[in-house]
């Protein structure tokens, strides 16, 4: 069916996840229009969670500024569970009136740039990037809604996006030829898959069966400390932390200590809290651990690069999600390759603005432990940024300090393979503050500022 006439109104945010409601939230008197796929708002926490899935950080580090969690939850829980997360942003959109902006069942199939000026243009003004609200459509954006064959059109002056890095699409393992799942007689999911299944068809995949879970080999920790900017502190705080785990957790009995120093993974984001009766089910024998690089398939299960062998009937592909791919997928071909970047890194300046992507900004792309205080933060620095609060540096200097940052950023951890700013995050939120003209203090003292990073 062909496209309705376009709507056209000042700004678009796609998606409504947590970074999504938050965005709306903070632009609310722009009359934003969200655009959500499904039938509820809450991302990743509605639509990829287990029953057993809880935060992997207290509710403290998951909370925004100016609403708190419910006494209930404060109360009887340090690390609320993903129904109790779904309810928390559910009552977040509802008291700051965001679910009027949002259109569910609604997909965005495909961007469209209006404007008259290439990406390079801006590189004319070396000194300035400009307005964020031209004043006329820049972008179009084709959305389908409740599965229909009817696309509707909009036209906006400014487009947000927050599809988000995690579920949706699935990142899979390459293979040798020959050596993929296609010749594995058993059953292959990816983690999106299982986690959608319900009780009873968990059940009847899990019974009498025998199956490894395949993950790339990273540490199963869950940091303790916060944003240490010394490069000297943060060697002796990861050698602490370290050796605290070591003698709490039986890492060397089962072949799970790292190679590298613990402040690696944190620096690349690769952390997660242990289940809980993790450890004692690996104890009984139910968990078995094999440490390698590189496995494949065979007839009857996994095949190592030690040669050994483990027969499966199900393997479960706990590979991780590829939210580039969501984003090229709507982009138009002009553009696709500036999100395209090795690893799934995007040079972002402040995490928001790709100074080639015009008129446009992305909202839950940077990293931290506690993503939702990354994600509020920048949309309070993207709104005041879209209300002329104050003005962006030219491309060139943007592009340069984002490339700069990025490259320190990998010099930390040989596992940089997305945006993590775990390590700077403290540093990042103070520029973020100066930049909207609001002070980086948080104590009356230097002392207890300086202090105050360590918490």
């Amino acid at each position: 069916m062909a496209p309705t006439s376009p709507i056209f109104t000042k700004i678009g945010i796609i998606g409504a996840g947590v970074s999504g409601i938050a965005a709306a939230k903070q632009m609310r008197h722009h009359d934003p229009i969200v655009f959500e796929g499904t039938d509820t708002i809450g991302g990743v926490w509605s639509h990829c969670c287990y029953s057993s899935t809880n935060l992997q950080s207290t509710y403290r580090d998951y909370e925004f500024s100016d609403f708190p969690w419910p006494a209930a939850v404060k109360k009887e829980y340090s690390f609320p569970s993903h129904l109790e997360v779904l309810d928390y942003l559910n009552s977040y959109a509802r008291h700051f009136d965001v679910l009027k902006c949002v259109r569910f069942n609604s997909k965005v199939v495909a961007l469209r740039y209006l404007g008259g000026k290439t990406t390079t243009d801006k590189m004319d003004t070396p000194e300035e990037y400009g307005s964020l609200l031209s004043g006329h459509p820049v972008w179009e954006v084709a959305v389908q809604t409740n599965n229909s064959d009817e696309i509707q059109l909009y036209n906006f002056e400014f487009v947000v996006m927050c599809l988000g890095m995690y579920g949706d699409v699935a990142m899979m393992p390459e293979f040798p030829e020959k050596k993929g799942p296609e010749i594995f007689e058993g059953k292959v999911l990816h983690t999106i898959d299982y986690c959608k299944l319900d009780k009873d068809a968990t059940s009847d995949l899990i019974k009498d069966k025998k199956f490894p879970l395949e993950k790339p080999n990273q540490s199963i920790l869950r940091l303790l400390l916060s944003s240490l900017f010394s490069p000297l502190l943060r060697q002796a705080a990861s050698k602490l932390m370290e050796s605290y785990l070591l003698r709490k957790l039986p890492l060397e009995k089962y072949g799970l200590k790292p190679e590298h120093p613990f402040v690696e993974d944190y620096a690349s984001c690769q952390m997660a809290v242990i289940p809980e009766k993790f450890i004692p089910e690996a104890e009984k024998g139910n968990i078995v651990f094999k440490k390698a690089s590189n496995w494949w398939f065979w007839e009857k299960g996994i095949e190592f690069e030690d040669k050994s062998k483990i027969e499966a009937d199900v393997v479960i592909l706990a590979t991780g999600y590829d939210g580039n791919k969501k984003l090229q997928a709507i982009m138009p071909e002009s553009f696709r390759s500036l999100v395209d970047y090795p690893s799934g890194l995007i040079p972002l300046y402040r995490g928001t603005i790709h100074p080639l992507i015009p008129n446009m900004g992305f909202i839950g792309y940077v990293e931290i432990v506690s993503n939702l205080h990354s994600s509020e933060m920048r949309s309070m620095w993207l709104s005041r940024l879209v209300d002329k609060k104050f003005k962006l540096p030219g491309v060139p200097t943007m592009l340069d300090k984002t490339l700069k940052e990025m490259e320190v950023m990998k010099r930390t951890t040989r596992f940089y393979k997305r945006n993590c700013i775990s390590i700077y995050n403290v540093n990042h939120n103070d520029e973020i503050c100066e930049e909207m003209g609001w002070t980086a203090w948080k104590k009356k003292t230097w002392v207890s500022e300086a202090l105050s990073k360590f918490r």
